[in-house]
């Protein structure tokens, strides 16, 4: 599977609110997760704890919609831009702009990189 292939169809499972198949499918059980953020969730390695952070946002916030734009294709590389409605717990709700780089190597996600936008 090519990058762009691989882009796609990843991107097609977030467009579907399916972010938890693409994961699945697509990251290495080497994965590295990068936020920017200070603490723990800064930087997660290995699949298994970047599928707890999947699981811990969905414990802590109420997600009304998500719109995925991209894949954005260059060499190993590729982005999407995710703009999400939610409701995070104990706060009032807000819009979330956001952009995920991935990074690709035999065949596999290695890397999420992740922006937010204000």
């Amino acid at each position: 599977m090519t990058t762009q292939e691989l882009a796609v169809a990843f991107t097609d499972l977030c467009k579907k609110g399916e972010f938890e198949e693409a994961g699945k499918r697509f990251w290495s059980d080497e994965v590295v997760s990068r936020e920017p953020m200070a603490g723990e969730m800064a930087e997660l390695k290995g699949r298994a704890a970047v599928e707890a952070k999947g699981a811990w946002w969905y414990a802590n916030n109420e997600v009304h919609g998500v719109k995925v734009e991209g894949p954005y294709v260059h060499g190993n590389q590729f982005v999407v831009r995710f703009t999400m409605d939610v409701t995070p717990k104990g706060q009032a709700r807000l819009t979330m702009d956001e952009v995920g780089v991935y990074t690709l190597q035999n065949g596999k996600i290695v890397e999420e990189r992740f922006f937010y936008g204000t």
